[in-house]
C-alpha cells in the first residue's frame, strides 16, 4: 500500500510553486546575479530603527512571539485610524491569503481574479478546491466592473483586486472602488490587496470602512517598508471576520523579531519618505533606459515598472532569458497580452547601471532568433 495517503485533492493538484525564486535561479546558472530586480523586494533596505530594534530582540529569541501581535497590532490601528479588533497580523500577505482562502473556499466554490493577476492567491484556491474564474485586463488595468459581473454570473464568495497591481503597476482610484462595492453580489467578499499603496498617488486607497462586511484590505511591510524576509503582513477588516481568523491561522507563527522590527519601522516616517524617493527615481531612470532602447513603459504606483518590448510574448521571454544570462534578475507577466512587458524592480543606481549594459545586448540578441 502507498503511503501516506494523501487526500483525492492533493493528489489532484500539480507540484509546483507559484514563483522560482532568484537563490534557486542562481544555482541554475551556477553564478550569483549582478543586480537583483525581479521579485519586487525593496533593495534599499528597511529603517536603521527596526533593523536596532530586532537586533536587541534577539536576545529574547527564546520565547516564543506574542501570539496576538497586540503591540504591532494596537500600532497599527492608531495608524490606520481603526479598532485594534479589525486589525489581524500574519506571516506576509502571502499567508493571510491562505487562511482567508482557507475559511471561505471549499471545493468546487466560485472564486474571481484577472487572468494574469498574482499567482500565489490562484495557488492558495486550487490547493483548497476552489473554482477560478479568470476575467482579462482592460487596458493594462484589472477591470473591476467585469471582475463583479463575473462573480454575479458564477455566485463567487471572493474576488481578487490589486490596487496599485502587481505585474503591471497600474491603479485605479480609490473612490472608484468605494463605487463600485454597491454592485457586489450578496454574500461576495472582495479581497483588496494593496500591498504598494505606500508608493501610489494620494487617493489610491480606498476609504473603506474597517466595518464594512463587503471588503477586506490586506498590506505588507514587504514593500515600502524593506522587510520583505521578516514575513509581516496585516489585514483591515469587519470584527467578526477578522476574528473568525483565530479558528484556523497559526497562533505562533510571527517571530518576535519581525514584530518588534515592524512596530520600529512603522514609526519611522522619515525613512518611509526616503524610500518612497528613491522609488520614485528608480522609476524615472527605469524608463529612462527604456526609451534609449526604443522600448515603453507602462506608468507605475509601485516599486516597479513594466517595460513594454514592443512585440508579443515570445520576443519578451527571449529578452528575459538575455537579461538573465547576463546577471540581471527580472521576471515577467505570465499571460497575453501583458506577456509583451518585463517587469523591473526598482533599484540602486548600481542595479540600473547593470540593467542599462545588459538590456541594449539582451534585446539585440532576441531580435536575431
Amino acid at each position: 500500500m502507498e503511503t501516506p495517503r494523501y487526500t483525492p485533492l492533493v493528489q489532484s493538484l500539480p507540484a509546483n510553486v507559484p514563483f522560482v525564486g532568484p537563490e534557486e535561479q542562481e544555482r541554475m546558472r551556477g553564478a550569483p546575479f549582478a543586480a537583483r530586480l525581479g521579485a519586487n523586494e525593496n533593495v534599499f533596505g528597511p529603517s536603521p530603527l527596526a533593523l536596532a530594534a530586532m537586533r536587541e530582540e534577539a536576545e529574547n529569541v527564546w520565547k516564543y512571539g506574542d501570539p496576538t501581535s497586540h503591540d504591532l497590532r494596537a500600532a497599527l490601528a492608531r495608524h490606520l485610524g481603526v479598532a485594534v479588533d479589525n486589525v489581524l497580523v500574519g506571516e506576509g500577505i502571502d499567508g493571510l491569503l491562505g487562511n482567508l482562502v482557507r475559511l471561505l473556499i471549499g471545493p468546487g466554490d466560485a472564486v474571481v481574479t484577472s487572468d494574469g493577476a498574482y499567482p500565489t492567491f490562484n495557488y492558495h484556491v486550487a490547493g483548497f478546491g476552489g473554482v477560478l474564474h479568470k476575467v482579462p485586463y482592460r487596458d493594462d488595468h484589472e477591470d473591476l466592473a467585469a471582475l463583479i459581473a463575473r462573480a454575479r454570473e458564477v455566485d463567487a464568495r471572493l474576488i481578487y483586486l490589486s490596487n496599485p497591481d502587481n505585474p503591471m503597476g497600474t491603479w485605479r482610484q480609490g473612490a472608484e472602488i468605494v463605487a463600485a462595492l454597491g454592485d457586489l453580489p450578496e454574500g461576495c467578499l472582495l479581497l483588496l490587496d494593496e500591498a504598494y499603496v505606500e508608493f501610489a498617488p494620494e487617493g489610491t486607497a480606498a476609504e473603506v470602512a474597517a466595518e464594512d462586511p463587503r471588503v477586506i484590505r490586506m498590506r505588507t511591510f514587504s514593500k515600502a517598508y524593506g522587510m520583505a524576509g521578516a514575513r509581516i503582513g496585516y489585514a483591515i477588516g469587519a470584527g467578526g471576520l477578522i476574528r473568525s481568523f483565530d479558528k484556523i491561522r497559526n497562533h505562533f507563527g510571527m517571530n518576535r523579531m519581525a514584530q518588534a522590527g515592524a512596530l520600529a519601522a512603522l514609526g519611522d516616517h522619515g525613512w518611509l519618505a526616503h524610500v518612497q524617493a528613491e522609488v520614485r527615481r528608480a522609476r524615472a531612470e527605469i524608463a529612462r533606459i527604456a526609451g534609449g532602447n526604443g522600448l515603453g513603459v507602462i506608468p507605475s504606483a509601485a516599486n516597479f515598472v513594466s517595460v513594454d518590448c514592443g512585440r508579443d510574448g515570445d520576443f519578451a521571454r527571449r529578452v528575459l532569458a538575455g537579461l538573465v544570462a547576463r546577471g540581471v534578475f527580472v521576471r515577467m507577466p505570465f499571460v497575453a497580452p501583458q506577456d509583451r512587458c518585463i517587469r523591473i524592480s526598482c533599484g540602486r543606481p548600481q542595479d540600473l547601471e547593470v540593467l542599462a549594459g545588459a538590456l541594449p545586448e539582451a534585446l539585440a540578441k532576441a531580435a536575431k532568433l
